[in-house]
């Protein structure tokens, strides 16, 4: 499965209903970056949104939370309709608790890299995990280019996931476009998460069926 999640980040939210019709029929999962202006020096947006988008939408919320002790709101997230709770090793006492949690709620989980943490972090947890994310910029802000040592972390996780036959998705976030988008997925990568790329110039739409067909994506 390679494919494309759209990031809302991106989005005119006040215009987004409108196109929700047209990217569910090129891509099936939809990814929310959570922000709290503590974790990451930015605010975005919570429950109520993605209770809002849960009500209008069937595709996957790929929910990715930046923000300190994520473990206190996984409820409520998994209440206002995300599919998947991502958060960051870093930002709770007990990840394997917080993998539990999650999948306790009946979502599946995933753990995110923020640029500057190593692999490591994630190693230990991989098996546990529905979806690994590289973050391939620095967390808390769309439309920054893409950095390339992200590469060696892609690399050396869909090596071990390779390695341990693990159904783990590998996802990245950051700076992912026309220009990245194949070595990305030459790296290895499953789910190319697209913000700008997908909500900057011309249509939604217009811009996943490009993005699909020039690196035959699903």
């Amino acid at each position: 499965m390679k494919k494309i999640a759209p990031s809302i980040l991106a989005s005119d939210i006040t215009d987004l209903v409108k196109h929700l019709p047209g990217i569910e029929k090129e891509t099936d999962w939809l990814h929310l970056d959570v922000m709290d202006g503590h974790y990451v020096p930015n605010i975005s947006f919570g429950f109520f949104v993605i209770k809002s988008l849960r009500s209008k939408t069937k595709m996957f919320l790929d929910t990715h939370l930046m923000i300190e002790r994520p473990d206190k709101y996984f409820e409520r997230f998994a209440e206002a309709g995300s599919d998947l709770i991502c958060f960051h090793p870093e930002t709770v006492q007990n990840p394997i608790e917080a993998i539990k949690q999650i999948k306790d709620l009946g979502c599946k989980v995933g753990m995110a890299l923020n640029n500057k943490i190593s692999v490591d972090a994630i190693l230990p947890f991989l098996s546990e995990l529905d979806l690994a994310l590289v973050l391939s910029i620095e967390a808390g802000f769309g439309g920054q280019s893409f950095i390339p040592k992200s590469l060696e972390k892609i690399k050396a996780l869909r090596k071990e996931i390779d390695a341990e036959k693990l159904e783990t998705l590998l996802e990245v976030d950051g700076g992912v476009n026309a220009q990245t988008a194949g070595t990305v997925l030459k790296a290895g990568a499953d789910i190319l998460v697209m913000g700008s790329a997908v909500f900057g110039n011309g249509t939604p739409v217009e811009n996943i069926k490009y993005m699909k067909k020039e690196f035959e994506l699903d």
